[in-house]
């Protein structure tokens, strides 16, 4: 089969689909580039930090099959693909066990001064005596999107000695959904119960027109005093603006964790940069050898999947046509 990828992957999965495959790669690539290579491609591989557009699509005249490495869709025009009748297959888990360590990793990293333990010691500074912190057992976790990553950071919150809170969207309260995550530790409630509640915020929303800006002024000034707030969803989720403002001149945050940025890529510096008690990382919440590794033998697999359902199809086709 002809394959564009059009993310980096794991080397492994790229080497084991050369063997196979007529393969292209163009990690990253802007959309002119996607538009030249993905003529005669049946399938494309993409993660985040592609536009995998209509213009894309359209100039792939044989392109019969997506695979999304990964979770969310804002990159993918979904509307088009369904339109063109393209099979989309994603892989969500593996990059979703990532990103749930990584909102622990912010909220410890926030809760016991790290970076300025760190920096100081580093300096030559003991400053043993000046740092103090919290711990999260017995802390209110609130998540916002218990989905497929926040119910797995409800999981690891409520081992943890945590109370979890979870809201979903508005067609996901159903009685099945509540009955799963109460197995999960988490109480399924409503977004203001988990907003006002959480010392400990965390955010699992895609990014479509119903969660942009989501987090914004009105919604800081819910939170409990004392609180974090962490973003790991995507950029446009939290309206950094107003976050800024609350953290410099409100009364209600502690600090702030953020994976994902309204402006991403290199070269970009956001207005929080200056804040001490902002933790930053660039987007790499699904970035570990095990789960990038796991992820690249999911596309393996669904890569023959793709192979046999099209060679069955060309069975059909040649017996119908005898």
């Amino acid at each position: 089969m002809n394959i564009l990828i059009a993310s980096s992957i794991a080397k492994q999965a790229i080497e084991e689909l050369n063997k196979k495959h007529d393969v292209i790669c163009a990690f990253n690539a802007p959309e002119e580039k996607l538009i030249s290579e993905i003529g005669d491609r049946d399938i494309i591989i993409f993660r985040s930090g592609v536009k995998i557009s209509e213009q894309v699509m359209k100039a792939g005249s044989n392109l019969k099959f997506l695979i999304r490495a990964g979770s969310g869709l804002d990159n993918l025009d979904v509307e088009y693909a369904n339109k063109r009748g393209l099979e989309l297959k994603r892989i969500p888990e593996p990059g979703a066990k990532a990103v749930a360590e990584l909102s622990f990793a912010f909220m410890l990293t926030l809760s016991r001064n790290l970076l300025y333990a760190d920096k100081e010691w580093k300096r030559g500074h003991w400053v043993k005596s000046e740092i103090t912190g919290y711990l999260l057992r017995g802390k209110v976790l609130g998540i916002v999107g218990a989905g497929n990553i926040g119910s797995l950071v409800g999981q690891m919150g409520s081992a943890w000695g945590m109370t979890v809170l979870g809201c979903v969207a508005e067609e996901d309260y159903t009685k099945e959904n509540e009955i799963y995550l109460t197995s999960k530790g988490i109480k399924l409630t409503s977004f203001e119960e988990v907003i006002t509640n959480a010392d400990y915020l965390t955010i699992h929303v895609p990014l479509d027109d119903s969660t942009r800006n989501l987090i914004d002024k009105k919604v800081l000034k819910m939170m409990k005093p004392g609180s974090y707030l962490m973003t790991l969803a995507r950029g446009g989720v939290v309206n950094e603006k107003d976050l800024l403002e609350e953290l410099t001149n409100g009364k209600r945050l502690r600090g702030a964790g953020l994976d994902v940025h309204e402006n991403e890529g290199e070269g970009k510096i956001s207005p929080l940069a200056s804040l001490p008690n902002v933790v930053f990382s660039p987007h790499m919440g699904a970035q570990t050898i095990d789960s990038q590794r796991e992820i690249g033998d999911r596309v393996l697999e669904t890569i023959e999947y793709f192979e046999n359902k099209l060679n069955s199809r060309e069975e059909i086709t040649a017996t119908t046509n005898k």
